[in-house]
């Protein structure tokens, strides 16, 4: 592999599979994030009553208990044991995260990222520099410390400033002071500290990626050989860390993205001009062989 002049993140990715082959993951999370909205709020907004409730808690149909577990477990420790509905919601949810990865919440369902994927966006337009950057094991911290204030103050801690459930509430009774909370993660990721709140701080990703440390849905570099180091991939992925031991493991180290981090966003097989990436699962250790045309792009 050899490096070579350097493209705008994206373009090869465009001329090689076009406009909607080199955003076709991205478009589906955005429908993803936007339809999981809607369910909830054309209840409130139009009346249909499809989804009551909100991601924290809520029945589908009138009939599917659906339950943060993350909600459940503060409530639990505050010393309020949930009812068997609410319990049966987690477990479904637990489950759900368990198989398919934990922080897939984090890219497909959380109505805050497109807010931080917009604060990224407008942090390379403006090409300014990363910022603050805290370990990315503070937000393991921040969840501890969610769950000790909980069982301190008896409440569900995280829920008072949680900027999912106060956007989810302003979409539905009025935006109102929810629309702070929201403006600072966005200004956070912005000026202090880029991808910040998702990658370093958020408790709530920080409780999905260990949900999901042995999920089977994975993305895989298979076609590693054919990378042309690009970068794209690094300046899309939002957890770009998870990338280095799939793609430049030596022979026989796996392909797969293990690190529980990886947000299964796709955008890193979006921008690969070369196709080095593709979703799999964690059993899926192969790779692929060389071709000369692979060879002739990566030289």
């Amino acid at each position: 592999m050899s490096a070579k002049t350097k493209s705008p993140v994206g373009v090869e990715a465009i001329a090689a599979k076009g406009w909607l082959g080199a955003h076709k993951w991205l478009i589906a999370r955005r429908l993803s994030q936007t339809a999981f909205l809607m369910l909830f709020l054309v209840g409130p907004w139009f009346g249909w009553r499809v989804v009551d409730g909100t991601l924290a808690g809520s029945r589908t149909l009138n009939i599917l208990p659906l339950t943060d577990p993350f909600i459940t477990l503060q409530g639990s420790v505050a010393g309020h044991w949930p009812e068997l509905t609410a319990l049966i919601g987690a477990l479904i949810v637990l489950a759900a995260y368990a198989l398919i990865g934990g922080r897939m919440y984090c890219s497909w369902v959380c109505p805050i990222n497109p807010v931080t994927d917009a604060a990224h966006w407008l942090h390379d337009r403006l090409n300014m520099p990363k910022g603050w950057q805290p370990k990315r094991h503070t937000r393991l911290w921040l969840m501890a410390t969610v769950l000790v204030t909980s069982a301190l103050t008896g409440t569900i801690a995280w829920e008072v400033i949680n900027p999912i459930a106060m956007l989810h509430r302003g979409l539905v009774f009025g935006m109102g002071a929810a629309w702070g909370v929201v403006i600072a993660v966005f200004l956070f990721d912005l000026f202090v500290s880029r991808r910040g709140w998702c990658g370093h701080l958020c408790p709530v990703g920080a409780f999905y990626g260990l949900l999901g440390q042995k999920s089977l849905l994975r993305v895989s570099a298979p076609n590693r050989a054919a990378c042309d180091d690009c970068m794209d991939c690094f300046a899309v992925c939002p957890e770009n860390h998870v990338i280095t031991p799939a793609l430049r493991g030596k022979d026989g180290d796996t392909p797969l993205i293990l690190a529980p981090d990886c947000t299964n966003c796709g955008r890193c097989i979006d921008v690969c001009s070369v196709d080095v990436f593709t979703f799999t699962h964690r059993f899926d250790d192969r790779m692929s062989v060389a071709t000369p045309d692979a060879a002739n792009k990566a030289a």
